[in-house]
């Protein structure tokens, strides 16, 4: 489809690196006052010394900065001392914020402060693109279309100069870049119902890339820099004409003005929005009466439902487009909790899909291209570190009580202008599906206190702010954990990955997941019983465990340790693991379809022809399935595809389908290339994939321990059925 619902923004050379991702940065811990203070190295302005200082995930072990000027306006609110001391973003969101203003601090005010409290973690949103916001005149900016000079020198420039001041070196500063600008010209400067002249010029002229390319650049050379890229949300870009050529632009300005890949350490999704964090009723899979929820008017062919999985997969991505593996995630969770009375305790009705949908949806907004002071939006996660895979944090970029933008024009000398998305009397436009924009009314212009919506945003926080359960939910009464976990096993090992399995805990509610842990430290979570840790240590001994959890938050004990050794390094078969994507959402149409990929994670060259991948499922019928290779970035000429019969009887895997390479090498570091396969029956009848051994729900590549590889007859990545 050409026309894709948005959300909105907020109110308000040399040292390049790469980024290596370790194992510590998956340990979760919770931020705030009370964290131990890990101070990073010195910063340095030789370029030899920038990897050192920079660390894999800058908000581990870190004290972050509370802001006091957003803390005092929510400590004055009633009940807003439950939140005055959690951590947020500064927002330099025009010239003048930089010096400071009568509503707050400048930067170097700010600096001091958090040195003063003791912080080693500072956050900041860059925010003053030429022509900004060119979609929304709410967040609109002061600088005209053509200022990119003004941008560089009297914005980006004085900036830069502040962090990089030897003061602030032991400061981790996460930088976030632009919002709301990369995103606009991928959904509205093509002509699409949601275009905007404005933003056509901005496109034509270059100037948010130019922008985003200096900013990346010029920031990225400060050692203790931390840069994440806006990054929009899943009701954005969230739909497969948007999704790639999303990645793609970010990588077109990432390696402009200077700018190189590198010099992004992360991308930040849900940036001063309002969808939902996770859908806990509602799964992309799910069908009612064989209507998938895609085809519902909510979520409208959209491929995904939440803000997590649109993070985890849209990493995948930006990886594949050439980004560094370790790139890390941050999710803002300021305003996306959707609790209250009107937060649903379970699925909805099956009478059809969209009353299925709705009933079971948490983001309750009337389309999920509303953005300003929604009604009905509560405070959500509060700031952790490493809650999920390929996430470093959740932030609060979006300092809960700050206006998205006026309910009616109100003069100013911000040159923030009147948005009719803010007005709730407003019918909307092609961007909400010209829906009623559920904005609260009486809102002040964007970044000025909005004492009304911040007392909403309270009473509708989720988690509540009393860490109570869910009214009638998952975990109001549920104190019992479940069995820890069982029969943990080594199912195959490589140099650098051990492949576990386990039998499944048990649990009064029901198990939602597993939390695998390596010499005490959190690496992975999964909702399977398997699971394979890579980018290990040849010749290196690991101890694991496992532990289960359920919906209400309580954690078994772990499983009895397990101890593994992986191979010697230094053969030629290397190190390979598989990635996984599925490219069919729905598990009961008449065709299996996926994309794989082998990568070599060693430093030996591996002869492919020695490869072979098994994909386990269940064909459902006597009739004869068939695999095609659709398309293959090497070429389905060199692919080989063939469906056999499985000589066990494991639930879900009576037959694979195995996959080769004709010929070919695959270098250290190097991928295939993503692999489209499609399986069909003869006779064109339906598949049921829901309990397929192999089959995952992942839109976005991940590494799958359910597919096995093979090395000639070795089994030396995943776990077989």
């Amino acid at each position: 489809m050409s026309t894709r619902s948005r959300g909105k923004g907020p109110s308000g050379g040399a040292g390049h690196r790469r980024r290596a991702r370790s194992a510590a940065a998956l340990t979760a811990l919770f931020l705030g006052a009370s964290l131990a203070v890990a101070v990073p190295g010195s910063a340095s302005a030789d370029a030899e010394d920038v990897t050192a200082a920079r660390v894999d995930n800058p908000y581990v072990g870190a004290t972050p900065y509370v802001n006091p000027d957003w803390s005092a306006r929510a400590a004055a609110e009633p009940g807003g001392s439950a939140i005055a001391d959690e951590p947020s973003f500064v927002w330099m969101d025009r010239i003048a914020a930089i010096e400071g203003t009568t509503a707050g601090r400048g930067l170097k005010e700010h600096l001091d402060t958090a040195l003063d409290q003791g912080a080693d973690l500072f956050q900041v949103v860059i925010y003053d693109l030429p022509g900004r916001d060119c979609s929304a005149l709410a967040s609109n900016g002061e600088l005209g279309p053509t200022e990119i000079g003004r941008y560089k020198s009297e914005y980006i420039d004085p900036i830069a100069e502040l962090l990089a001041d030897p003061a602030y070196a032991d400061l981790r500063i996460v930088a976030l870049i632009e919002p709301d600008s990369l995103p606009n010209l991928v959904t509205n400067a093509g002509g699409t119902a949601g275009s905007t002249p404005e933003c056509a010029v901005m496109k034509e002229n270059g100037n948010y890339e130019k922008g985003v390319g200096y900013a990346l650049s010029t920031l990225g050379d400060i050692p203790n820099v931390y840069n994440y890229v806006d990054a929009a949300h899943h009701g954005w870009l969230g739909w497969d004409t948007n999704f790639v050529p999303a990645a793609e632009q970010f990588k077109k300005a990432a390696t402009t003005e200077g700018a190189t890949v590198d010099d992004v350490h992360g991308f930040i999704v849900n940036t001063a929005n309002y969808s939902v964090l996770k859908e806990p009723y509602l799964k992309i899979t799910d069908s009612v009466n064989g209507t998938t929820v895609r085809q519902s008017k909510w979520v409208d062919w959209n491929y995904y439902v939440d803000e997590l999985t649109f993070a985890q997969g849209l990493r995948e991505e930006l990886v594949r487009q050439g980004f560094d593996s370790g790139l890390g995630m941050l999710i803002d969770t300021a305003r996306n909790g959707w609790g209250g009375d009107d937060r649903p305790t379970g699925p909805g009705p099956t009478t059809s899909v969209d009353a299925y949908v709705d009933g079971s949806r948490a983001d309750r907004r009337i389309h999920a291209g509303n953005w300003c002071n929604q009604s009905g939006a509560g405070v959500g996660e509060r700031p952790v570190t490493a809650p999920e895979p390929g996430i470093d944090a959740y932030v609060w970029a979006k300092p809960p009580g700050e206006s998205d933008g006026s309910s009616e024009p109100i003069d100013n000398d911000e040159g923030k202008g009147f948005d009719r998305m803010c007005d709730p009397t407003y019918e909307g436009n092609g961007r909400n599906g010209f829906s009623l924009t559920g904005a609260l009314p009486d809102s002040p212009v964007a970044g000025h206190w909005f004492s009304a919506q911040f007392q909403e945003l309270l009473a509708n926080a989720h988690p509540p702010l009393d860490g109570g359960g869910e009214p009638g939910g998952p975990g109001e009464d549920d104190t019992t954990a479940p069995t820890a976990p069982t029969g943990l096993k080594t199912t195959a090992t490589s140099a650098t990955t051990v492949s576990l399995s386990w039998t499944a805990a048990t649990d009064d509610t029901g198990v939602t997941g597993y939390d695998v842990y390596r010499d005490g430290t959190r690496v992975g979570s999964t909702t399977t019983t398997a699971y394979a840790d890579s980018g290990l240590t040849p010749g290196t001994a690991y101890t694991y465990t496992v532990r289960a959890k359920d919906a209400a938050g309580n954690v078994s004990p772990p499983s009895a340790a397990l101890a593994a050794t992986t191979d010697e390094g230094g053969g030629s078969t290397g190190a390979l693991k598989v990635q996984y994507r599925t490219s069919d959402t729905s598990p009961t149409d008449n065709q299996i379809r996926m994309g794989l990929q082998v990568v070599n994670t060693g430093q030996n060259a591996v002869n492919l022809a020695d490869v072979k991948l098994r994909y386990w499922f269940t064909p459902d019928g006597s009739s004869a399935v068939t695999s095609t290779c659709d398309w293959a970035q090497t070429g389905c000429g060199g692919v080989t595809h063939t469906v056999k019969q499985a000589g066990g009887s494991a639930p879900g895997a009576s037959h694979y389908v195995e996959v080769g390479f004709a010929s070919g090498s695959l270098a250290p570091g190097a991928a295939t290339g993503e692999i489209q396969l499609r399986l069909n029956k003869a006779d064109w009848s339906n598949f049921d994939e829901s309990d397929d051994y192999s089959r995952s729900t992942s839109t976005g590549f991940t590494d799958h321990a359910k597919i096995g590889l093979y090395l000639g007859t070795a089994l030396t990545w995943g776990t077989a059925p």
